[in-house]
């Protein structure tokens, strides 16, 4: 293309709103670098969100309903059902065959909070959850759920969770990004899961999360090509800032600053990240505590691990997706396989930040996008059932900063199908977890496309019952 006919293409609409808001490139290169304070006291720092992939089965965990023995293999009354919505894999479904747990729950803790034999490390930690087992949600099918909690809409295109919070308080790192995240695989199926989860939106690209791998470079392009030195690199990224920068003072483009910032960033990271993720420092009492896969690149367990070293060199949102859930048969088994896997080292993860003393600044959130039926999906066997997908309610925790411990929030009805007390939706969940970082859910917002929006839309009220 002719460089006339480009510099033309340039002068777009945006380019001359960008012009005529002076300032505008400099300020977002600023605001890049420090995006101010919270809104009023936090009690929370730093966010470790445990997403489970798939929709745990609240029934088989949390949700405690010793009246279903005795209905085992009767029809789910229609009075329960009420003509809900069904996915595709039961709608023409002629039986719904009621299909208690088949594991045994305990009380636990001052609070006797009712856990699984499934869980017996998260168990001895019950009086630091606030269990809540009215969550719901909108959607019934896993990626809009999926998206709804991760932005607040089941529609694509929105900024996370973590971009929100990363864009209103920004990192206390220097040398690691604000939102980081990391993926692990469970026993059972895998879900797809796009980058998309962790993205930005509409806000501008460095608030997205840096997504850690298991293999080679902990993220892609880390190490310098062969034969390039670290020298090198730094004056090549010298000359770039310097274009870009001409650039940002030609068309005060957000983008351009936030460029200037990942590119800076990146090449603090080739310093940070290696002595992040190597694990050889750790004493053989932290593998003993986070359990037998710890030692195991890549799994939830040494997931865990380095989610403790993130918090404590002040990277602001943590997640880690975990996916094999979605147990739509031979759920006994392979929930058990789950729970092997994850509950250890999430309760390492809770005991760890509390010896620590990084607890008390660290907001903990275990939970999937949705939960699981009360009615069997296909056959209903002996020692066997599969469960299918229940957005109507479904269990969460929450520990650490801000929260209330021994806590159980919220009643579902005798089936674990509907919600009779203290509903929280997905919207009221963000608003709280908002709140204990400091952060009023209703200020924190960002201009696109001539509206301002946030993360719970027009939507949200923070539950009190769990934040303090």
């Amino acid at each position: 293309m002719h460089p006339l006919v480009e510099r033309k293409l340039l002068l777009t609409r945006r380019f001359f709103f960008g012009r005529g808001a002076t300032g505008l490139g400099l300020a977002a290169l600023a605001s890049l670098l420090d995006r101010g304070t919270p809104h009023s006291g936090a009690r929370a720092r730093r966010v470790i969100y445990l997403f489970q992939h798939g929709g745990p089965s609240q029934l088989d965990l949390f949700d405690y309903k010793p009246k279903l023995t005795e209905r085992r293999g009767v029809e789910l009354p229609e009075s329960v059902r009420m003509g809900q919505r069904l996915t595709g894999m039961t709608a023409f479904q002629s039986t719904f065959p009621t299909a208690p747990s088949l594991f045994r729950f305990s009380q636990y803790g001052q609070s006797g909070a009712w856990l699984s034999e499934l869980l017996p490390f998260t168990a001895k930690s019950a009086d630091r959850l606030a269990i809540i087992r009215s969550m719901h949600t909108e959607a019934i099918n896993h990626d809009p759920a999926v998206t709804f909690l991760q932005t607040g809409f089941q529609l694509a295109g929105r900024p996370s969770i973590g971009s929100w919070i990363a864009y209103g308080l920004g990192s206390e790192s220097r040398d690691l990004p604000a939102f980081v995240v990391m993926v692990s695989q469970g026993v059972g199926g895998t879900q797809a899961l796009a980058d998309r989860q962790w993205g930005s939106g509409f806000l501008p690209t460095h608030y997205q999360g840096v997504k850690f791998r298991s293999d080679a470079d902990p993220v892609l392009y880390l190490s310098n090509p062969a034969g390039y030195s670290q020298t090198a690199r730094r004056r090549f990224l010298d000359d770039l800032g310097k274009l870009n920068e001409l650039k940002l003072g030609e068309y005060q483009d957000p983008e351009i600053a936030a460029r200037i910032a990942q590119y800076e960033m990146a090449f603090r990271m080739q310093a940070s990240v290696p002595g992040l993720t190597d694990l050889s420092s750790e004493p053989e009492s932290t593998f003993a505590l986070y359990g037998p896969d710890a030692r195991q690149p890549g799994t939830y367990a040494s997931n865990c691990i380095l989610a403790r070293r993130l918090a404590e060199r002040g990277v602001r949102f943590i997640q880690l997706f975990h996916r094999g859930w979605d147990q739509h048969g031979n759920l006994p088994r392979e929930i058990a396989g789950q729970c092997r896997q994850t509950d250890q080292p999430t309760a390492a993860l809770l005991e760890d930040l509390d010896r620590r003393g990084l607890l008390e600044s660290t907001l903990v959130v275990w939970g999937g996008e949705f939960g699981r039926t009360v009615y069997s999906q296909g056959a209903l066997a002996a020692d066997n059932y599969g469960r299918d997908h229940h957005p109507r309610c479904f269990t969460m925790w929450v520990a650490g900063g801000g929260i209330k411990g021994g806590v159980t929030h919220g009643e579902t009805d005798d089936f674990s199908y509907n919600i009779v007390r203290d509903p929280v939706d997905v919207h009221d969940l963000h608003a709280t977890i908002l709140h204990c970082l400091g952060v009023d859910h209703t200020k924190l917002t960002y201009k696109f496309q001539g509206r301002h929006h946030r993360l719970t839309d027009v939507h949200g009220k923070v539950v009190r019952g769990l934040a303090g």
